[in-house]
């Protein structure tokens, strides 16, 4: 692994190098780990000159679930009890011959920035822009195994939840058994807050939990992700409970169903971002739901769970191979619930068989 990171940070050297910086620093976590192979807490990781160092107030987490640091990497620890590593990089950015630092500005703080200047006040700092969220963009045959894995260790977790008494249960047990069985089945733990809706709350994107209990008749929406070696996925499904699904439920859920297939089926190399979205908006829209419809169709998941692309209407760009996302459409109806279908998906393209599904549990109505 330590020649995909060295590789990696090769490949962010020649884009600060091609803007005028002889060096770089990174110091949101998720890119530190992307670079580094772990990002213990409050650690930035410097691209010097002569070496890459990272740049802590102590030594490396050697726990699993937080990576593996690269063994090439240079460790420095800051001396003095509450220093900024930010500071110490660009001080030592400074005695390797820098002249000029790349950092991350959608990253630090205004007073952080201050501080670096202070500290190193030869350096011409530039932004870094989102270079590295870029790079992290398509991933790699390793990378896509980890979602893998937590799109199984998912979907595991919440086949067994269906199997077990729902009514008289509280969203809130629910959530709490659903992440309870991620970690039981290998998760480093849930990829963001599991969402349980019930009743008038079902199609909510980001529902918090509440009291409520499971009742018969009503719409169960569940989303709930694995992290797994960093890596997060993401699986939303609709359920009714107890009794065979009403009219209206039926109607809705196939709509709902059919604009998530509108917007799978669009996943090939080539196809512009908004293009996604507008396949799975429109069978919505037609119908008659276009208002408060979601802001986006889906998004990138990786070391993250909401990355880049995001597959939206005004969104800039189109889709390559081997970048995963989700296609998540839901419809809420006040007062009465919804509907919610949510796949991570990885695009491939028509040689290859088209997208990969990587959460497979049944998009089917069940009454449970």
């Amino acid at each position: 692994m330590s020649e995909v990171y060295a590789t990696r940070r090769t490949r962010l050297r020649e884009r600060c190098n091609a803007g005028g910086s002889a060096a770089a620093l990174i110091s949101r976590p998720a890119n530190v780990r992307y670079l580094a192979g772990a990002a213990p807490h409050g650690a930035v990781l410097l691209l010097g000159k002569r070496e890459d160092l990272l740049v802590g107030t102590g030594p490396p987490d050697d726990r699993p679930t937080e990576g593996r640091l690269d063994e090439s990497l240079g460790l420095h620890t800051v001396p003095a009890p509450g220093a900024d590593p930010a500071v110490a990089a660009a001080d030592l950015a400074t005695s390797q011959g820098a002249d000029s630092l790349a950092v991350e500005e959608h990253h630090l703080t205004v007073a952080r920035h201050r501080a670096i200047g202070s500290a190193a006040p030869a350096l011409r700092l530039a932004d870094l822009g989102n270079a590295v969220e870029q790079l992290r963009v398509v991933k790699d045959e390793e990378e896509i195994s980890c979602l893998r894995i937590g799109a199984e260790i998912a979907d595991q977790a919440l086949g067994e939840l269906l199997e077990s008494i729902l009514v008289g249960r509280t969203e809130r047990h629910l959530a709490l058994e659903l992440e309870r069985r991620l970690v039981d089945h290998g998760a480093d733990g849930p990829a963001f807050p599991t969402s349980v809706a019930t009743g008038a709350n079902s199609g909510r994107r980001g529902h918090r939990p509440t009291d409520r209990r499971v009742e018969e008749g009503d719409f169960l929406s569940v989303c709930l992700g694995a992290t797994y070696r960093g890596y997060r996925c993401e699986i939303g499904r609709t359920f009714v409970i107890g009794t065979s699904p009403a009219d209206w439920q039926i109607e809705l859920y196939d709509l709902v169903f059919a604009a998530q297939r509108a917007g799978r089926e669009m996943l090939a190399p080539g196809t512009a971002y908004r293009d996604v979205d507008r396949a799975a908006r429109h069978v919505l829209d037609s119908a008659g739901y276009g208002q408060g419809l979601p802001e986006l169709i889906g998004h990138g998941v990786g070391l993250e769970i909401d990355e880049d692309p995001q597959l939206a209407p005004t969104a800039m760009g189109k889709l390559d191979a081997c970048v995963p996302v989700t296609v998540e459409p839901g419809v809420h109806l006040p007062g009465r619930g919804g509907v919610r279908i949510d796949d991570t998906l990885v695009v491939r393209p028509e040689a290859d068989g088209g997208p990969e599904l990587l959460t497979i549990t049944t998009k089917e109505l069940l009454a449970l």
